[in-house]
């Protein structure tokens, strides 16, 4: 294997575990408090390691760029590489309010958000990594 390529393979190594985490979280309904701040915790970890990968895969084709989360998702779709980007901005976004979130009335407000926006655009992005990985 080129070791060039090798970095975005195993960044994707860890999304993947992480988003198989989230997934298994995702599959409950009617979460207790415990429940609902593991749910957190692998959304956090996966949106972290999304970006990671998708930094490691645009520099892998050449890309040069500012490499912050958001800009990193911004040049993806810019490059046409997906057409989320926004959903995980959102999700970003998301990820900082609930991560000052002690009480746990953010995570009620953005839970739908979170299954039907953030979470797809997560999926998809897992399907373009799995793909690309051959």
């Amino acid at each position: 294997m080129n070791t060039k390529d090798v970095r975005w393979k195993q960044r994707f190594q860890n999304f993947e575990k992480a988003f198989l985490r989230l997934k298994e979280a995702m599959e409950l309904e009617e979460l207790n408090e415990l429940e609902r701040n593991g749910l957190i915790q692998r959304f956090e970890f996966t949106l972290d390691s999304s970006w990671k990968v998708m930094k490691d895969y645009l520099e892998d084709k050449g890309f040069s760029f500012n490499p912050a989360p958001k800009d990193t998702f911004r040049l993806a779709q810019q490059s046409k590489v997906i057409d989320y980007a926004q959903e995980l901005i959102d999700g970003l976004d998301m990820r900082n309010e609930l991560s000052h979130d002690y009480s746990g009335a953010k995570f009620e407000s953005f839970e739908p958000q979170l299954r039907d926006k953030t979470f797809v655009a997560l999926q998809k992005l897992y399907a373009l990594f799995s793909k690309e990985m051959g």
